[in-house]
């Protein structure tokens, strides 16, 4: 099995935490998180990867014939949906925060503290 996949997926995942840390912008930090969550993207991609394998459309192949899970399918595209719907979600919030609040600033934001 290569290494190269889950090493993207790494970098990724370390690129989005990097932006996530250092972001001064809820927007900012939204879309980090959202880089972040595509390194999945890539580690499901590399996890259901096989070399010569077919769609698992089982009416034309032969017995044996390699075919690609179709869970890790699965899974890919539910987590694109998953992602999708907590991007919207985080941004109507900050939406909402910055008409309330006048900023998306995190550091300007005292009135949340606990």
């Amino acid at each position: 099995m290569a290494v190269f996949p889950f090493l993207v997926a790494g970098w990724i995942l370390l690129v989005g935490i990097f932006g996530l840390v250092t972001s001064h912008n809820l927007i900012h930090a939204i879309g980090c998180l959202s880089v972040a969550q595509s390194s999945t993207y890539v580690l499901l991609l590399a996890i259901g990867y096989r070399r010569g394998g077919t769609a698992p459309v089982y009416a034309d192949l032969p017995v044996g014939a390699p075919v690609v899970d179709p869970v890790v399918q699965a899974l890919a595209l539910t987590d694109v949906v998953v992602g999708a719907t907590v991007t919207a979600l985080l941004l109507a919030l900050v939406i909402q925060l910055r008409k309330r609040h006048g900023t998306v600033d995190p550091e300007q934001l005292s009135d949340l503290r606990g």
